[in-house]
């Protein structure tokens, strides 16, 4: 009753960071949903960290939310209905917008406005090196 080699394979997934430059996402498939890498500017993490004391909707701070401030990884699944949200800079809180519904996160994948009752998942990750996230 072992799980076969094609499901194992969907088990974990590296994602390279090499080339992934600040203010950049990179998108790749694990377990058959879109999982967001960005790699955040420091803009883009000081907004994140002053959102903390935010009236969020889940709350959960940026720091519960990523292995190193730099980069965060997201499950790309909006927690409404399921739509793949637009991401990287878009919406009113500068990070992912569904336009299907309306469901704005921020900078942190924290849902700020909109039907959407969660965050955006974080995944099960960690760092390999200094240039590979293993997701799973």
């Amino acid at each position: 009753m072992n799980p076969s080699a094609d499901v194992q394979a969907l088990a974990t997934v590296d994602i390279d960071l090499a080339g992934l430059e600040p203010g950049h996402s990179r998108t790749v498939l694990w377990r058959g949903a879109p999982v967001f890498v960005r790699h955040r500017t420091p803009e883009e993490i000081e907004q994140a960290t002053e959102d903390d004391v935010a009236d969020l909707p889940d709350p959960a701070t940026d720091a519960s939310r990523v292995e190193d401030p730099r980069y965060l990884v997201l499950v790309g699944v909006c927690t409404h209905l399921g739509c793949i949200p637009i991401g990287g800079g878009q919406g009113e809180y500068q990070g992912w917008f569904c336009p299907c519904h309306g469901s704005h996160y921020d900078t942190s994948g924290r849902i700020r406005k909109g039907p959407a009752p969660k965050n955006l998942a974080v995944p099960p990750y960690r760092f390999v090196d200094d240039t590979t996230i293993r997701v799973g």
